[in-house]
């Protein structure tokens, strides 16, 4: 439906129709209508009988049909233009059916224009042009409409017609709500199918099929269609309204409350968010930092000022830049270049390590001369419980550093070292850079723990990510996923802890300066247990101001006879019992000896678990002594050979690798190819069966160092010699008969020492091996250096 305005004859506007005060004049006043009149064309609208239109008119033709007609009669034929384009319209642009109008009312405006009211009467159809100038005139037939029969189907039309008008207007917002009102109250169906026609918003082409219909009851029909067609498009362009308007009133009510949230912030002192981003600002101007990181800050916090602190993206944007400011980036703690104090702090924590101290203080020696120097990437290889770790807890006390610790061991994930990208969810810097934020230094002592137990999977390689680590030429320019920046550690000092070096990747292996570390002796053990272990496990048990002793015979025997390792964790653990039972003593009596003597020990301890008497007993022909590396230390081991009736096969018991067995293949087969320089008949090799055994043989054994002590067995159980008591030996053979050197030497010497061993056959290559243990330690020990398996048997064989 339209807009109630006045309608320009010569202008695209919309319009209300008034209505006659009697809607039925048109039938009952008298016209006399001439058979020629002036025409006024409409642009944009069709005038039906009884309805009446406000119209301005402007042209200078219609301006003038106009006066000449209100002087006269007041009658004046209305067509409609068939394109309201047409500025100066000829008659062939005219409809051939319109409407007879009275014009009720001329007002003159000042611009010149006129104003008429008029009132549609009748239907007539264009005859012929009388007149172009000054304005159109023509004759006309004038067209009566047919009646419709007053059946059901007319009257369903007009209800129908009343309702949709009815509706249409509602869903209006445009139409004022009164024009139901007048709807309701038309009575003649004729006026009212002429009413909504001239009312309803359609094409002006529509309105001319209408208004030439003559039959009543087929203009309502098609009334009826354009309606429905048009409460459609209302009912629809409604719902479209009805959205939108809910969102913008939504957005609106979201809008008011965050003004009304930000107002209360204010009035409490602020938004916490903006004083958190100010705060960050000021933070971010104090930092020493690259270029790089202050420009990636003031893009991110520029990023964030943007953001609604609700959306997923603040959360993540505001942890990167608390990062970025949390990195000490050119924050370094001050060296303390005191060599003398240095080496008192590691003598004062550390009993022995000579090797690593010096290398420690070689560090502190040439930083202190030149300044500045790229940290080394040291890496302490050695057995489980020799202080491997709290070494570099005590380097970073003697250098003045922070400390920090890492543990690698079942590591599988290489975001683990290098961060995931932050766009993941729960995504985090990687291990070493959290590590940096959390220690405020860029360079710390950072301890990689247990670097040889590194796991890899699908999901990556951690040991290979570490190469960029632990690259001095590379670790300047460190990058991290969730930085997404370059980060220098080439000030750290990475020092690397592991037990077994065969099990770190080779290129890692590589960039490592590797210090090995050998178990403790005796003595070594006895000095820990006086000056760290016993103090630290009386102050454990309260009993630190108890004057309480352990003579040193009494803490060897706990070594010797409750203990069988290269560290000092097991005594430790033994010595723990001991402070347990005197404080439960003391709890309970009140007092407590002053002095723990060996029978005390074996009270509190039980029985000895390990004896050395099994050495002391006569060794049949056959049984010999090897030493034997494992990544917990020396270890002893007896090889043992029994001959009988067979036909020469060798067979291999205890658990043996493939390198073992061949040992044994090897000395066989030197025995054979040597049998008549040791007296053995060669009808011996094809009578008897061989079998070789290694006694725990739930144990894996392998390598190559148990080819001398093989080969020995096999030659005393040929002969029927026995091996010397308490000697034990280690050496890789040949065939041809030579002894090659092996490795792990003090270890095996130092378990050969605790199993009260007194002599050891060594190749002559290890006698190096053996001149860098301390002399104290060795005593009691005698030495057999060797080229070759003759030698070997001269000196083993009684």
């Amino acid at each position: 439906m339209n807009k109630n305005k006045i309608l320009f004859a010569d202008d695209d506007m919309d319009f209300m129709p008034i209505i006659p005060i009697n809607e039925n004049d048109a039938d009952q006043e008298a016209l006399i209508i001439p058979d020629s009149l002036p025409i006024l064309p409409l642009r944009n609208t069709v005038l039906f009988p009884g309805v009446v239109l406000p119209i301005t008119v402007g042209r200078d033709k219609s301006i003038k049909a106009v006066t000449e007609a209100y002087k006269g009669d007041k009658l004046i034929g209305v067509l409609a233009q068939t394109d309201s384009n047409i500025e100066d319209p000829e008659m062939k642009d005219l409809a051939k059916i319109g409407t007879v109008a009275k014009i009720v009312k001329l007002i003159k405006m000042p611009d010149g224009g006129n104003t008429i009211i008029i009132q549609g009467k009748k239907r007539f159809e264009l005859k012929e042009i009388v007149s172009n100038d000054p304005y159109f005139k023509a004759t006309i037939n004038l067209l009566d409409d047919e009646k419709a029969e007053d059946d059901e189907d007319f009257k369903a039309y007009i209800s129908s017609i009343k309702d949709l008008a009815t509706q249409i207007i509602q869903l209006s917002p445009n139409l004022p709500t009164e024009a139901s009102i007048i709807l309701k109250n038309i009575e003649g169906p004729s006026f009212l199918i002429n009413f909504v026609s001239s009312n309803m918003n359609a094409d002006i082409a529509e309105k001319q099929q209408l208004l030439e219909i003559r039959n009543v009851k087929k203009r309502a029909e098609r009334l009826t269609q354009l309606l429905q067609r048009e409460l459609q498009f209302a009912e629809l362009k409604d719902k479209v309204t009805s959205k939108t308007r809910t969102e913008i009133d939504k957005q609106q009510r979201e809008y008011f409350l965050q003004q009304q949230l930000k107002s209360i912030k204010e009035e409490l002192g602020g938004d916490t968010n903006e004083r958190e981003l100010a705060e960050m600002k000021k933070k971010a101007e104090a930092k020493k930092w690259p270029e790089s990181a202050k420009v990636m800050f003031k893009t991110g916090i520029e990023k964030l000022e943007r953001m609604h602190p609700s959306t997923p993206d603040y959360s993540v944007v505001y942890n990167h830049l608390d990062l970025l400011l949390d990195l000490p980036w050119q924050d370094y703690t001050e060296d303390n270049y005191d060599l003398k104090h240095a080496k008192k702090v590691l003598d004062n924590d550390h009993y022995g390590m000579q090797k690593i101290k010096n290398r420690i203080l070689e560090y502190l020696a040439v930083l202190k001369l030149k300044g500045d120097m790229k940290s080394p990437i040291l890496c302490f290889v050695g057995p489980p419980g020799i202080g491997k770790t709290s070494l570099g807890k005590s380097i970073a006390h003697a250098v003045g550093r922070k400390y920090v610790r890492v543990s690698l061991g079942g590591l599988h994930d290489e975001s683990e070292i290098r961060g995931h990208r932050k766009t993941y969810i729960g995504a985090m810097p990687g291990r070493i850079i959290q590590n940096i934020r959390k220690i405020k230094s860029s360079n710390p002592v950072m301890i990689l723990d247990e670097i040889d137990k590194i796991g890899n999977d699908h999901r990556g390689d951690p040991s290979s990510a570490l190469l960029e680590v632990l690259d001095p030429e590379q670790n300047n320019t460190f990058y991290d996923n969730y930085l997404e920046l370059e980060y220098d550690l080439s000030k750290v000092l990475f020092i690397a802890t592991a037990n077994d070096i065969q099990n770190i990747q080779p290129a890692l292996r590589d960039r490592l300066e590797i210090i090995d570390l050998s178990g403790y002796a005796v003595e070594e053990k006895v000095e820990i247990a006086k000056r760290h272990l016993l103090p630290k496990q009386k102050e454990a048990h309260g009993l630190n101001k108890i004057n309480l002793k352990i003579a040193d015979k009494v803490l060897e025997k706990i070594i010797e006879s409750y203990t069988r390792e290269s560290g000092v964790r097991e005594l430790d653990r033994q010595l723990a019992s001991i402070m347990r039972y005197e404080a439960k003593e003391l709890a309970m009596k009140g007092k407590i000896k002053p002095t723990i003597i060996a029978a005390d020990v074996e009270k509190i301890l039980g029985h000895p678990r390990y004896s050395n008497e099994i050495y002391k007993t006569a060794n049949m022909p056959g049984v010999t002594v090897g030493l034997a590396w494992t990544y917990v230390g020396g270890d002893i081991l007896f090889i043992e050979t029994v001959l009988s009736e067979g036909k020469g096969d060798l067979k291999l018991t205890g658990n043996l690798g493939n390198v073992m067995k061949e040992s044994a293949s090897t000395a066989l087969t030197y025995l054979q190819a040597n049998a008549k320089k040791y007296g053995i008949s060669q009808d011996a090799f094809a009578k008897n069966s061989i079998h070789i055994h290694v006694p725990e043989g739930a144990v894996p054994k392998d390598g190559p160092s148990a080819g001398v002590t093989m080969l020995t067995s096999l030659a005393s159980a040929f002969t029927g010699r026995k091996v010397k008591p308490y000697l034990a030996m280690t050496g890789e053979i040949t065939l041809r008969g030579q002894v090659l050197p092996v490795g792990g030497i003090k270890e095996k010497i130092l378990a050969a020492k605790r199993a009260g061993l007194k002599e050891i056959i060594l190749c002559w290559q290890n006698e190096k091996d053996v001149q860098e243990i301390d002399s104290n330690f060795i005593q009691g020990l005698q030495f057999h250096y060797v080229k070759t398996m003759q030698q070997v048997l001269d000196i083993a064989l009684t």
